[in-house]
């Protein structure tokens, strides 16, 4: 899912006003900051993983009762979920892609709603699936990246209450163990809980719990990572688990007080999910928080301010970017004229910039191979491969520019020596502010 979504039928977050508060505080100090120049990348390591990423409710369809199903039945998004993509029925096409695109990672989710649709009662039929699912990736030549909570969860937890209720935290616990213990000989990578800031926030938005409980549900989710972080080490004691965060520019420090700074010493490396940027010229990052995510801006030098940020405050920890991606309206070319294969290009060749400058960076997964149901729309496209899934029954995949530009990438791990980014660096950007204005990339 896109990392700074902020779905919502409601007023906007009051991040949003943060954002524009900080660009205008630090425009006056910081307005005539050089912007980094381009200079040629490195090529990354043969160990480098290139993955795509989907997570299971937002790609499978056929959903099961869930959290989520009872928000659109009533009537709190703007599109019924129906058949998504049918990745549920066509995984093994859609893996058969990402195998092709040279992908050495393919992000999935298990869906708690699938496997345990009644307290206690475990439908043999969907384990079945998720069992030839993982299989299948592994069979493709390619790890699973496996996300254990992707902000869905059972219709009888949200009977309970939901995080609000105390009993959840153990219920989770017992169903991802079941997972880990399904799947743990796959060496996956592991995702325990997929953008945490973001998972509260949209709980809050929808109902899910009270914002008086956000703080409980904090509490619960860093215990819930902690406690599998513990059980899958006691498992396999070299596996590599981690939550990725929803890198919000310039707060991004304040947010990771509430569950990464917690867990610190539960991760083996530091995933974190990279889509917008802002500027004292462009807050358009606002748009974001309205929905209109082809609207905000995507400054690929971004991700190089984000991944030194994480550098510095989680020194020795590998990173990895979980997702990071474009969207458009409907597939048609976005405002600002930046196509998908562009902006890939230039997002790998600040990932290659700042694994020469010494950033620990290990992976990087593109959101998404489809277009898939962006919790509430699908007029948000992310994918590769475009999905019309409100006029094509059929549900075709019909590649981007986008997957030609990701072939290539694939075969010679990175852009090449000569390639240059097709848009200039933000002049001050504030992804990490101060410090990306101050001291632009060298």
């Amino acid at each position: 899912m896109p990392g700074a979504s902020t779905r919502c039928r409601g007023r906007p977050p009051r991040a949003t006003g943060v954002f524009v508060l900080v660009a205008v505080l630090l425009a006056a100090m910081t307005l005539g900051a050089p912007p980094a120049q381009a200079k040629p990348s490195a090529g990354l390591p043969s160990g480098f993983l290139w993955g795509v990423a989907s997570s299971g409710f937002q790609s499978e369809g056929s959903s099961p009762d869930s959290n989520w199903t009872r928000y659109i039945a009533d009537g709190k998004t703007d599109d019924a979920i129906g058949t998504s993509v049918d990745f549920r029925h066509r995984y093994r096409s859609d893996i058969a892609l990402a195998a092709n695109l040279g992908a050495k990672v393919y992000r999935v989710g298990i869906e708690w709603s699938r496997i345990e649709p009644q307290p206690g009662l475990l439908d043999a039929r969907e384990l079945d699936y998720y069992d030839d699912l993982i299989e299948s990736i592994v069979d493709a030549g390619m790890r699973p990246m496996i996300t254990l909570d992707h902000w869905v969860y059972p219709g009888w937890i949200a009977d309970r209450g939901g995080w609000a209720d105390a009993g959840t935290l153990d219920a989770w616990l017992r169903n991802s163990k079941l997972v880990v213990d399904r799947y743990l000989k796959y060496h996956p990578l592991w995702i325990t809980i997929n953008e945490p800031s973001a998972y509260v926030l949209k709980e809050v938005q929808h109902g899910g719990i009270s914002q008086r409980s956000s703080m409980l549900m904090f509490d619960r989710l860093v215990s819930a990572h902690q406690e599998i972080y513990r059980y899958i080490h006691w498992k396999e004691p070299g596996a590599q688990v981690s939550s990725n965060v929803a890198y919000i520019p310039t707060v991004e420090p304040a947010l990771d007080r509430l569950f990464l700074n917690r867990v610190r010493g539960q991760l083996d490396y530091v995933g974190l999910d990279y889509y917008y940027s802002i500027s004292p010229t462009d807050p358009t990052a606002a748009y974001a928080a309205k929905n209109e995510f082809w609207k905000a801006s995507i400054a690929a030098d971004g991700i190089y301010y984000a991944l030194r940020d994480m550098a510095q405050r989680f020194p020795g920890k590998p990173l990895y970017v979980v997702e990071s991606g474009m969207a458009t309206e409907n597939g048609k070319p976005r405002p600002d004229g930046y196509r998908r294969a562009d902006h890939l290009r230039d997002l790998v060749y600040w990932v290659q910039k700042a694994r020469r400058d010494g950033l620990p960076v290990i992976g990087m997964n593109y959101w998404s191979l489809t277009d898939n149901y962006e919790w509430g729309s699908y007029t948000p496209r992310f994918g590769l491969y475009t999905v019309n899934v409100k006029s094509d029954p059929t549900l075709q995949r019909i590649p981007t520019d986008a997957v030609a530009a990701f072939r290539k990438i694939t075969a010679a791990n990175g852009v090449g020596p000569r390639y240059r980014p097709s848009r200039p660096s933000t002049i001050c950007s504030l992804v990490a502010a101060p410090g990306s204005c101050l001291l632009p990339a060298p």
